[in-house]
């Protein structure tokens, strides 16, 4: 391997110990065909179930791959930014490494690169191993993220993706407080096209992204790149201002008529409805005050524990 390969893979593992062995040997069967210079960066995103073992053992097998252990779990999106800034090729290609993401996909990315295009995206089909569920809230959240952000990213978008090193030069310089890289790569604004591929099925093991994690990526990709919600907020203020001055005439209207207010239904019913969507804009608030409070601390996205490479010369800096 050269000092700067021309294709780098940068791929983030959790929990995937079975998968470690297939991976690369898929890879490197799809790379020394295409006949490229390469090499494969893998950056364990603080497993626990023997994934830097496997990886380990692997590196005397494969001497294109360079290997980091991240210091605990900081997140996929987290784990794939280490991965893309240990990357040195002037091509760098995405992936998971679950083998859904097949590799040899790369090849028609590459392709598109050679026609001239920085950014090569990929859109998931995925109706024959994605359950009902996740297909339908992650078309909802691509609808609602486009309808609320600065950005468009469309149904199926994924982190499978060439980018040309100016690219990920530029990538590598934002500084968002909540990663969200798909959102990062659209807004940079290169030269963009798509290519479509067919979702695999997992190799081994299975998917590490719970509700409860699906949940959190999504309100941080919202907030990391829309103000919408604060300015919705002003507008859901002023409607619900609006109802209570009408709320207001109105008993003064049936005080001037003589007639007996109700008094505790109304008013129990409109402090309540005013008071929760008081508490609606209160959070909404707080969850950009909380996004502040974190640039402001300015943490590294990632801690690298060990590293390990089966190279000759010194070992590149991640």
């Amino acid at each position: 391997m050269t000092d700067r390969p021309f294709l780098s893979v940068a791929v983030p593992v959790y929990n995937e110990s079975g998968n470690v062995e297939p991976l690369l040997q898929r890879l490197k069967a799809v790379l020394s065909e295409a006949g490229v210079d390469h090499e494969v960066i893998i950056v364990d995103d603080g497993s626990d179930d023997g994934t830097w073992t496997s990886i380990s053992s692997a590196i005397t097998r494969y001497p294109f791959v360079r290997a980091y252990r991240l210091s605990r779990n900081f997140g996929h999106q987290n784990a794939l930014f280490a991965a893309l800034a240990a990357a040195k090729g002037d091509v760098v290609v995405s992936m998971d490494g679950d083998l859904q993401h097949s590799p040899e996909v790369i090849v028609r990315l590459l392709a598109k690169w050679r026609e001239g295009f920085e950014i090569v995206n990929t859109r998931r089909l995925s109706g024959r191993v994605t359950g009902f569920f996740k297909r339908s809230s992650s078309a909802l959240f691509y609808r609602v993220f486009s309808a609320l952000a600065e950005v468009d990213v469309s149904e199926g978008s994924s982190d499978f993706r060439l980018l040309d090193r100016k690219v990920l030069d530029a990538l590598l310089k934002l500084r968002d407080g909540d990663l969200f890289l798909r959102g990062s790569v659209h807004w940079l604004g290169f030269k963009t096209t798509t290519v479509e591929f067919q979702v695999a099925e997992r190799h081994s093991g299975q998917s590490k992204y719970n509700l409860r994690k699906m949940l959190r990526f999504a309100s941080g990709a919202v907030v990391s790149f829309s103000t919408k919600p604060l300015r919705i907020g002003i507008w859901v203020g002023l409607l619900t201002s609006l109802i209570a001055f009408l709320e207001i005439f109105y008993i003064l209207v049936q005080v001037y008529r003589g007639r007996t207010v109700p008094g505790w239904a109304s008013t129990v019913g409109i402090t309540s409805l005013l008071f929760g969507i008081l508490f609606v804009l209160v959070g909404i608030i707080g969850v950009y005050v909380a996004r502040i409070h974190t640039a402001l601390q300015r943490r590294p996205y990632f801690i690298v524990a060990e590293s390990i490479w089966n190279t000759d010369g010194d070992s590149p800096a991640p």
